[in-house]
């Protein structure tokens, strides 16, 4: 099992920063990517970036591509996703998930098999 908890969420204005934090607990060891999804109301949650652990390749969905940026540090076993240029849009729970499943695209949230609780993000305008 891996645990996930997520922090870093809160209010900005647009145009403003954050940066997302989830730290890995459990057996990492076994952990092949991580990525972040979000979930506005209403809508269906949605891939944002995600980390192969293994190599540390990253992917990322085309509206957040030079704002967003998904880093991890394994000696602590946290992944980061810093938000820059924030828009009202970008508003709504973010989730972190890890897969052990090897080889897997790491875009789809049918890959992971550990999520966190979740952040709320919300941007003002």
């Amino acid at each position: 099992q891996v645990q996930l908890v997520e922090s870093g969420g809160g209010l900005v204005q647009a145009g403003g920063s954050l940066r997302l934090s989830c730290a890995a607990s459990g057996r990492t060891f076994s952990v092949y990517g991580m990525g972040w999804f979000r979930q506005a109301p209403g809508k269906e949650r949605e891939f944002i970036a995600a980390i192969n652990w293994r190599d540390g390749t990253t992917a990322y969905v085309a509206s957040v591509k030079g704002r967003f940026t998904i880093s991890e540090d394994n000696a602590k076993n946290t992944v980061y996703l810093q938000m820059s240029s924030l828009k009202p849009e970008d508003t709504a729970v973010y989730y972190c998930a890890a897969t052990n499943f090897l080889h897997t695209t790491l875009v789809q949230a049918g890959e992971y098999n550990y999520w966190g609780q979740g952040t709320q993000v919300t941007v003002s305008s």
